[in-house]
């Protein structure tokens, strides 16, 4: 199921999912864009805050496995969309995105949310900590060029530091809980 290669750290523990969701701004009447849904750790955790989660999952056994998941639980407020997020048309509607994507394209999801016609309302990722420190307004980090077309249109923050021991496998890079919320 997992790509060594691929950089894929899955959050273990429902719990932490409901914690890092309280650390939001997602409301029970938002649409969420969830990137590499996995089995659903984090799905099913936003299935229950929220109006309808969009769950995009490339890899076919994965994603059957979500629906699986979800089935057993009788959760019928998420759409899963078998797709790589990358080649995945946005919606025309107000939404928001909170996913722990493979480390090696979170620069290209943070460029196609913000550079899109309808970027959404605030996304939340867990990155990792080096990246993320690139991507906030602040004089004691170095700020990327990213960073700062983020921050032209987003206020940032790295809400909470993760554990290596929330994830399987284990990151060999410190992690973080990051916002972006539209100023």
């Amino acid at each position: 199921m997992r790509d060594p290669k691929l950089s894929q750290h899955f959050l273990k523990s429902p719990r932490l999912a409901l914690i890092l969701i309280g650390h939001s701004n997602l409301k029970k009447r938002d649409t969420v864009i969830e990137i590499g849904a996995g089995s659903g750790v984090i799905t099913s955790a936003l299935s229950h805050r929220v109006k309808e989660v969009i769950a995009i999952e490339p890899d076919h056994v994965t994603a059957q496995k979500l629906k699986e998941n979800l089935t057993k639980r009788n959760i019928d407020n998420v759409r899963i969309i078998e797709q790589d997020f990358l080649d995945y048309e946005l919606p025309n509607t107000p939404y928001k995105v909170f996913s722990n994507p493979p480390f090696h394209i979170s620069s290209k999801i943070i460029h196609k949310l913000i550079e899109s016609e309808n970027p959404p309302e605030s996304f939340y990722f867990i990155l990792q900590k080096q990246f993320a420190l690139k991507l906030l307004n602040t004089d004691r980090h170095y700020t990327s060029q990213l960073g700062l077309q983020l921050i032209q249109k987003y206020q940032t923050k790295i809400r909470l530091p993760l554990k290596p021991t929330d994830f399987t496998p284990p990151p060999g890079v410190p992690t973080v809980f990051f916002e972006a919320k539209k100023i």
